[in-house]
């Protein structure tokens, strides 16, 4: 896809978005839901440390409910895994959810390879993520992020704006999060090693994400 059909594409999802929010926001459905700060510090062998946000890191983000958070293992002293969610419940402002291939440059990574991967774990229906390897000076990453809705997962942010539009019109919410999730690629292993903990990391997160985002 050009450059120039993806811009066009993404102005008409923002347009058509923009309408059909303003045109039902009088009576948004807003559910009920666990607080993101309640997720859980341990998750199986890993254990969780707080991050804390910066008002202006806030501030881009707009309002909505954000956890930044670094999970060791309790088996391997330098297996850590970066869990980032960001639920936002009302897009009907325009605060919508940010891609993270516009955040990370923000944060001095750069993209060193890009593409997409297939998620099945146990009683969770197959859904794709976005996979990312990127860079900071010596420093190498491999980060995977999808948009999560209504107990749904879509890796391409332009089915989340059709799907932000259709849930909008069908069950008048606008509601929806994002799921990032991120480890460092060590010396001592290969892009598989990494990807395999990021896989088994999310057995622990998909199967709680409801109890935060709402179905």
């Amino acid at each position: 896809m050009t450059a120039h059909l993806r811009f066009t594409l993404t102005v008409i999802l923002l347009g058509a978005t923009a309408f059909f929010l303003h045109a039902r926001s009088r009576s948004e459905v807003v559910p009920l839901r666990q607080p993101l700060a309640e997720f859980p510090t341990q998750l199986g062998d890993w254990t969780g440390t707080d991050v804390g946000i910066s008002q202006d890191v806030l501030d881009a983000l707009g309002p909505g409910d954000f956890l930044v958070r670094s999970y060791q293992n309790s088996g391997d002293d330098e297996a850590e895994v970066g869990l980032f969610l960001a639920y936002f419940p009302s897009q009907k402002t325009g605060d919508t959810i940010h891609s993270p291939k516009n955040c990370l440059p923000g944060a001095g990574w750069s993209p060193v390879e890009s593409g997409r991967i297939s998620i099945s774990l146990p009683g969770q229906a197959t859904f794709e993520a976005n996979r990312y390897i990127i860079s900071k000076g010596d420093d190498r990453q491999l980060v995977l992020y999808w948009y999560w809705a209504h107990d749904r997962a879509v890796a391409s942010e332009y089915w989340a704006k059709f799907y932000l539009i259709a849930d909008s019109i069908r069950l008048n919410r606008s509601d929806g999060s994002l799921v990032r999730l991120t480890t460092p690629l060590l010396s001592r292993e290969g892009e598989h090693g990494a990807e395999q903990r990021l896989l088994s990391f999310a057995g622990h997160v998909v199967p709680l994400l409801d109890q935060y985002v709402p179905q």
